[in-house]
């Protein structure tokens, strides 16, 4: 299987979904679109998968290639084609499905738990998901639940963490990916967002328990792997 990637800033790569990828024989390419590489026509991968950023969607003056990406996105899904967004990938998607995407009540910064809504037993791909999870956070930005797609996780401090549509496409408010070095580097062009707030942790208690990191790294494995097993 071939997997394609939407990268938009040089901090935020794939993550532990690299190691995945190679142990399980795919290959990989990239779009980075801080770097003004061209999008690959749509029948190049199996899976797409929409990283985050610190840019928010609505944000196509300051980078005009938002708008190209949102048409790419939107074309690979009416291919028919595997799409996981993450964090900004999952507005992104949100957004081309026709969602709402805006600023959340309170920016979730650090290590919280999601859980599982009842609606996530009627998805192949998050029926076996942990009921509840401690995963990594960083966004000041949400969406609706795009119409038609299933509403799979939430957090006390953000209602809508994931979705499914169409048991093909998955959006991650959140970071499974996330390892200890892609934090300090997260946490390294952040660091001004480190203000007090109810779901704001300091990067010395994000960083505190790497063990945390390979809990999601395995969540996130567990995940694509059903993704591509899909038909």
């Amino acid at each position: 299987m071939h997997i394609h990637y939407l990268q938009h800033v040089a901090f935020e790569g794939l993550g532990s979904i690299e190691d995945w990828a190679r142990q399980k024989g795919h290959t990989l390419s990239a779009t980075r679109l801080y770097l003004g590489e061209p999008l690959p026509e749509v029948e190049t991968a199996d899976l797409l998968i929409v990283m985050g950023g610190p840019m928010n969607i609505y944000q196509e003056a300051d980078y005009p290639w938002l708008a190209d990406e949102k048409r790419y996105i939107k074309k690979n899904i009416s291919a028919g084609r595997r799409v996981l967004g993450i964090c900004l990938g999952a507005q992104l998607i949100a957004d081309v499905l026709g969602a709402r995407v805006y600023a959340n009540h309170d920016k979730e910064i650090g290590w919280f738990p999601v859980e599982t809504t009842e609606a996530a037993s009627l998805s192949k791909l998050f029926c076996a998901f942990p009921r509840q999870l401690d995963v990594f956070h960083w966004h000041g930005d949400t969406f609706d639940i795009p119409t038609g797609a299933i509403h799979v996780a939430r957090s006390a401090g953000c209602a809508h963490q994931a979705f499914v549509y169409d048991e093909r496409v998955v959006g991650l408010q959140f970071h499974l990916e996330t390892t200890p070095a892609s934090a300090q580097q997260i946490i390294a062009h952040g660091e001004d967002e480190l203000v007090a707030g109810s779901y704001i942790q300091s990067a010395q208690a994000m960083l505190a328990d790497a063990r945390r990191f390979d809990t999601i790294n395995r969540a996130m494995q567990k995940l694509l792997d059903r993704l591509t097993s899909t038909p």
